[in-house]
């Protein structure tokens, strides 16, 4: 840490009682970020890389998509990447990772970003109505005791519309006058806005209509200056029509054992929904970004969004499906919950892996992007079939990754304070002598702990490990709770504690027992 930025943060505060100056220490200061273990888990996955290729070639063929493209980012950076098949059938053109694919409601989370991002600058609330800037929508409700839309509604998919895919992907090209005159007529809700989950292109293109009126340029050109642009993504367009030819996939629907071109659509107000246009390694470079939101830290800002804002989008926002009968390659049962977050989904499995994604289909286009925040990896698919299924390989590939490159998340360092009273606590097991006068208690550890009742149990337990012939490293839930283990002659010892909020923290939550060996 650079000494100015170690001097602020140390010098916290200066509290001026009277004549006196108290130098207020800032608890947070001494911050470590979770790191990788692993130095070599990018050659342990490139091992795998032909398993991969295989995974996505099988798949493709099975499910009938004329072309297709996908990539591995670990860790910020497109570490493989592949194709099959062509972007344009007729013209025998081969799909590659610079090939450009409409990537449908991929799309969304560019349109969420832009959102924060304005918010961030204070020109928008997220709470706010969304009458304030669509005054057309001012009084739409389904019931009279309904609340008003807001845009975190939108973002969330909770407006209360109905889902609309089938409907929307082909609203793509309407202009903004087109979808203000649909609201003037009046919209058919589903629901209250706030009370349940629907998905909704309806109201991502709402959204791109916001940031038109805050921002004073189309959602277009908005996305492109400030998140395109910046990130180098210069393979990404809205309007087909300016793709150069030999780079734009052709989009296909399979029918009658065959394949039949779909007509691409112009961009327009609904492309906020689901309109872009991009290649995998332009992609590769927004999947990047997502993946530098973590882990939390104190690191410079370089991205066109700031990290909490970015983080803001991976949460977990408004619950949505329980799939208690999710499968991994190989039949192996593990439940998954999801949930919608800012233009983006989350979902949690069994074994505690935690992704963020999206998927898109339009007539002739199917894609997916997935990543795991903790492990610092991420996959993107795209094909040019309709609706192409591109999650559930997607979820194969990641789960192929990880468990045969045993792959592991990153580890949280025990903070400063909690390793200091793991060693505090240690000179007074098991007797617990002097404790009331320690100074490493809080106020209420002595009403809710007796302390003879404490050295009893502890006594019993030293007891039955025997002599203890080491300590272990605290192993921190997060920076104020955690355990260490003592390995002793018999059995070993599990402690956990938690601390307070106050600075200094201390100890407000003990338990002690037996692991037997």
């Amino acid at each position: 840490m650079h000494k100015i930025l170690m001097i602020s943060a140390l010098l916290l505060v200066l509290n001026v009682c009277g004549q006196n100056k108290i130098a207020v220490i800032n608890p947070n200061a001494a911050y470590k970020a979770p790191y990788f273990a692993d130095a070599e888990r990018l050659q342990k996955i490139a091992v795998l890389f032909p398993v991969i290729d295989k995974i996505y070639k099988e798949y493709a063929e099975k499910n009938h998509f004329p072309g297709y493209a996908f990539g591995i980012i670990l860790d910020g950076k497109l570490v493989y990447s592949g194709s099959g098949g062509y972007t344009d059938i007729a013209k025998k053109i081969p799909a590659t990772t610079q090939s450009m694919f409409r990537i449908a409601s991929m799309s969304k989370s560019f349109t969420a970003m832009a959102i924060l991002k304005l918010r961030d600058e204070g020109k928008l609330k997220l709470d706010e109505p969304v009458y304030t800037y669509i005054p057309e929508m001012k009084g739409q409700k389904l019931t009279s005791d309904a609340p008003e839309i807001t845009i975190k509604n939108l973002l969330t998919h909770s407006a209360g519309f109905p889902e609309d895919n089938p409907w929307g992907d082909r609203q793509l090209a309407d202009t903004d006058a087109e979808m203000i005159a649909m609201i003037k007529k009046g919209i058919s809700f589903s629901n209250d806005p706030g009370i349940a989950y629907e998905y909704s292109n309806l109201g991502f293109a709402m959204l791109g209509y916001i940031i038109k009126k805050v921002s004073g340029v189309p959602y277009s050109e908005y996305i492109e200056k400030n998140i395109w642009k910046p990130l180098g993504m210069n393979q990404a367009q809205w309007e087909y029509s300016k793709v150069p030819v030999n780079e734009l996939a052709h989009g296909y629907r399979w029918i009658n054992d065959n394949w039949r071109e779909e007509t691409l659509l112009h961009d327009g107000i609904y492309g906020a929904m689901g309109g872009m246009i991009t290649s995998i390694e332009s992609f590769s470079k927004y999947v990047a970004l997502h993946q530098s939101a973590w882990p939390v830290r104190n690191d410079a800002e370089t991205g066109p969004v700031k990290r909490s804002s970015i983080r803001e989008m991976h949460q977990p926002w408004r619950f949505n499906v329980l799939n208690a009968n999710n499968t991994y390659p190989g039949g192996r049962l593990c439940a998954t919950s999801s949930a919608y977050a800012y233009g983006l989904s989350w979902t949690r499995d069994c074994e505690g892996r935690e992704y963020i994604a999206h998927s898109g289909g339009l007539p002739g286009f199917g894609s997916n992007w997935r990543f795991l925040p903790e492990y610092g990896l991420g996959v993107i698919l795209f094909a040019n079939v309709t609706y192409a299924p591109t999650t559930s390989p997607n979820f194969a590939v990641l789960d192929t990754l990880i468990r045969l490159a045993q792959l592991h998340p990153r580890q949280l360092p025990a903070s400063v304070i909690l390793t200091q009273r793991r060693n505090e606590l240690l000179k007074l097991l098991p007797d617990f002598t002097n404790a009331v006068s320690s100074g490493i208690f809080a106020e209420n550890f002595f009403a809710d702990y007796f302390t003879d009742a404490m050295k009893k149990e502890a006594n019993a337990i030293f007891a039955k490990a025997g002599k203890i012939n080491k300590v272990g490293e605290v192993v921190p839930d997060n920076q104020l709770r955690g355990y260490f283990m003592l390995e002793g002659e018999k059995s070993n010892i599990r402690i956990s504690f938690t601390l307070t909020p106050e600075n200094p923290a201390l100890i407000q939550e003990y338990h002690i027992r037996t692991v037997d060996k």
